[in-house]
């Protein structure tokens, strides 16, 4: 592309969003960069440029999202949040995105109580989990929130998950949502005998962070519930 036809933004996305460093605090509320206002009005300023010649082969097609690689290996994305007292993670590509905290309207005759509801998303109603009932744990409010500076910030607020599998969607409250981190698949450790039955069949592993434990949800296991749970 010349410099006459070069579109004038900061392509931000590749220095600290996804594909950068994931530095950008923008990320813990749109997870990923496409949902994200910024890359949306850049998105907008490039489809008014004219077309480009581009001689496709000097370009290495690969996938947009790269895997991190360090000493130890092929590093794993996830979405930290915390419910209650527990401190959770799912894959980051199964969320479309984050938003405030909304009226839950709640369904006749449900068969399970981990189901409140449904919500209303961008004019779509979406089954709403809750994930203390499946789980088998009561939130504690009264928890120690982990913080950059010691102080509240607008991490810790209560927020909606909005996740999807294939053509299956649903959102899930949380107390606090940290940001994406990418773990190391050579630290996991297998769930403690602790668990209850019921987070025992959702938890993958669990793994280190800021010194604790973050317990990593197996998102198919919470979809197949959630369809037993409708069904």
């Amino acid at each position: 592309m010349t410099d006459d036809r070069r579109v004038g933004f900061d392509d931000c996305w590749n220095r600290i969003g996804v594909r950068g460093d994931s530095s950008c605090e923008r990320l813990a509320d749109y997870v990923r960069c496409l949902n994200c206002p910024v890359f949306e009005a850049a998105a907008a300023k490039l489809l008014d440029q004219p077309i480009p010649r581009v001689d496709l082969s000097r370009h290495d097609i690969r996938t947009a999202a790269q895997p991190r690689h360090d000493a130890r290996g092929t590093n794993e994305s996830f979405l930290v949040f915390r419910i209650g007292g527990e401190w959770l993670a799912l894959p980051t590509p199964i969320f479309k995105r984050i938003v405030q905290t909304r009226p839950i309207h709640t369904l006749p005759h449900r068969q399970h109580r981990a189901v409140l509801g449904v919500v209303n998303v961008q004019g779509e109603l979406l089954v709403c989990l809750a994930l203390t009932h499946l789980l088998g744990f009561e939130a504690d409010t009264t928890t120690a929130i982990a913080t950059r500076d010691g102080q509240p910030s607008r991490h810790d607020l209560p927020r909606l998950l909005v996740v999807s599998r294939a053509e299956e969607h649903a959102v899930f409250p949380v107390d606090q949502v940290d940001g994406v981190h990418w773990l190391a698949p050579s630290t996991f450790c297998p769930p403690p005998a602790t668990l209850s039955q019921a987070a025992a069949a959702h938890t993958r592993a669990v793994a280190p962070w800021r010194g604790m434990s973050v317990g990593l949800l197996d998102a198919d296991a919470l979809f197949d519930t959630l369809n037993r749970s409708l069904g």
